[in-house]
């Protein structure tokens, strides 16, 4: 089989129900590059043409593309061809799993005190007049090792659906896991979804619809959304029939891994004799990525941001045999050249926007480029004793939840089979069970000796907060750690306790924390940030325990603390 140049995944935008464009494509029979403004124009005729000739054509545009369509809009040098399309005479079926391994190291980022320089300046423009709204990005930039395919397979399993899409060029490979949609135009009919408005997963089913609630009716996701659906009307208008752009859906909430975002829907019917570069040149860039009014935003945005994006907030798609056109905003998208790995986050920035917020928003958006860059395994420690595993059930039913979150292939009699294998094989004594689910969903169990718990134990108080404590390895128990092994204990400590960015105890990096308050002892919730232990949740469920917010200011007015856990028990602690 020829080498793999191109894979699609995209979703039906308008028959979420409907099967999803899934195809692979080797060989090209030729391509299409415009290295120049005036070169972008000819290629997507030359795409639109190969197309009504029965040909798929597969490719992207830079953001800095945007020039050949208005030159008033600002943008950076190139670091790429501007356009680049691959033509195909079939596609092919979707290939087996890339075999091999592919992880990043990601390396720099945007520093904090630049990023509260850059939102100063924007919020200021906001105040003047010259800006309702500007999306900023900045560029997370490391080494990459490993298999592309296998990471792209990766970064469907951290951002599964959406529009997903894998180009190489030869000279590089671009993964697009976008969820949001450009435009999907077939026949008359186009639509466009942008995507504008954001808010983190919640830690519980309660707390997660809040979260979905909040966005659906904050004022400032709101506002943030509207504004680009009215950007985005106008530049339909530029290509729609007389009165018929609508706007048949507004802030619908779409629930991804790491958060929740907010779309609306802008339609239309595209005037007789519209084609391809037409309607490139009245959306794009989109609205999205841009800011309101667009050619200001982006003339202030390439001030303040120091590169080029790239294909980041340009658009990846496909042109169908007869014309059917659909293009991602390519959001959630790595670019590779050799080792060099990039991608690019942002967010809309409006008036009452706050550098916090924003802060924390772009770490929520990090998660599903973290979550591909290494492998990981979902992990549950038991113990086990005299040949009966402790709260076995509820274990199970914590990693089948991780699971879920993951997208990893769950098969109960796997577990249990590992499980019991292990029961017969240590049917005395007391023992540490890890048990193991790789992304494939292939289960391991080891046991190790078990020694007796300590009846006191010392802990330390963490010198700096937990800046994942929101992070799903922090809520999912796994075997990506690095964040809980920064925090070392010297000699005579039995662990750290942690708080998280707000200043509130969250637990300590082997187990939750139990503390004596008033009276009462209380652990903190998990909305605080923290992995919900099994020997918490039966301490809550059997009143021992009960939730409430510990700031680390309050701990001089704790009686008495305890290191809890499935595997201990329940251990009286000091903290030193």
């Amino acid at each position: 089989m020829d080498p793999i140049t191109a894979l699609i995944d995209f979703s039906d935008a308008t028959d979420p129900g409907a099967p999803r464009l899934r195809h692979a494509f080797g060989t090209p029979l030729q391509t299409l590059v415009a290295h120049t403004p005036e070169q972008v124009r000819p290629v997507l005729d030359a795409v639109q043409a190969a197309s009504a000739q029965g040909k798929w054509c597969l490719g992207y545009l830079r953001y800095e593309a945007a020039p050949a369509f208005d030159t008033a809009l600002a943008v950076h040098t190139a670091d790429g061809p501007l356009a680049w399309f691959a033509v195909f005479d079939q596609a092919l079926r979707w290939p087996e799993a890339a075999a091999g391994g592919a992880q990043i190291d990601w390396q720099s980022f945007i520093d904090r005190t630049d990023f509260d320089a850059a939102m100063a300046t924007l919020l200021q423009a906001i105040a003047d007049g010259e800006l309702y709204q500007a999306n900023l990005t900045a560029q997370m930039r490391g080494r990459f090792s490993g298999e592309p395919q296998a990471l792209f397979a990766a970064l469907q399993r951290a951002q599964p659906g959406g529009y997903a899409a894998y180009l190489d060029t030869g000279e590089e490979q671009l993964l697009s896991v976008s969820p949001e949609l450009f435009f999907d135009w077939h026949g008359e009919h186009i639509l466009t979804r942008p995507m504008k408005g954001t808010a983190r997963r919640g830690a519980s089913p309660e707390a997660d619809q809040a979260q979905a609630e909040h966005l659906r009716t904050a004022p400032k996701e709101r506002a943030e959304n509207v504004m680009i659906v009215d950007l985005l009307r106008n530049d339909l208008s530029r290509i729609a029939q007389p009165f018929s752009v609508q706007v048949p859906h507004l802030f619908q909430t779409q629930a991804l891994p790491s958060v929740w975002q907010m779309t609306s829907d802008v339609t239309a019917r595209t005037r007789a004799g519209c084609s391809l570069a037409d309607v490139f040149g009245a959306l794009f860039p989109c609205g999205s990525v841009t800011g309101a009014p667009k050619v200001q935003a982006m003339r202030t945005l390439t001030a303040l941001e120091p590169t080029a994006r790239g294909v980041y907030c340009g658009a990846i798609g496909v042109v169908r045999p007869g014309g059917h056109t659909t293009f991602n905003v390519p959001i959630r998208t790595v670019t590779l050249r050799g080792a060099q790995a990039r991608c690019g986050i942002g967010s809309g920035i409006t008036s009452d926007a706050r550098p916090a917020g924003e802060w924390q928003e772009w770490a929520d958006k990090q998660a599903f480029v973290q979550r591909a860059s290494a492998p990981f395994s979902l992990l549950e420690t038991l113990a086990l004793v005299d040949g009966q595993l402790r709260h076995r059930d509820l274990h199970l039913a914590r990693m089948a939840a991780a699971a879920q979150h993951f997208g990893t292939p769950w098969h109960t009699e796997r577990l249990t089979q590992a499980l019991h294998t292990l029961t017969t094989q240590h049917p005395s004594g007391a023992w540490r069970v890890r048990l193991l689910l790789d992304a494939q969903g292939q289960p391991s169990a080891e046991a190790y000796a078990l020694e007796a718990s300590p009846p006191r134990v010392r802990l330390q108080l963490a010198d700096r907060p937990l800046a994942e404590a929101h992070s799903e390895f922090v809520r999912f128990k796994t075997t990506r750690r690095a964040h809980y092994d920064a925090f070392t204990t010297p000699p005579g400590v039995f662990d750290t306790l942690l708080w998280n960015p707000a200043g509130e105890i969250t637990e300590c990096a082997r187990g939750n924390i139990a503390l004596l308050l008033d009276g009462r002892w209380v652990t903190p919730p998990l909305a605080n940030g923290l992995l919900g232990g099994i020997g918490r949740a039966v301490a809550l469920q059997e009143g021992r325990l009960i939730e409430a917010v510990v700031r680390v200011d309050n701990l001089q007015h704790v009686q008495a603390f305890a290191f809890v856990n499935s595997l201990r028990g329940w251990i009286n602690a000091d903290l030193v």
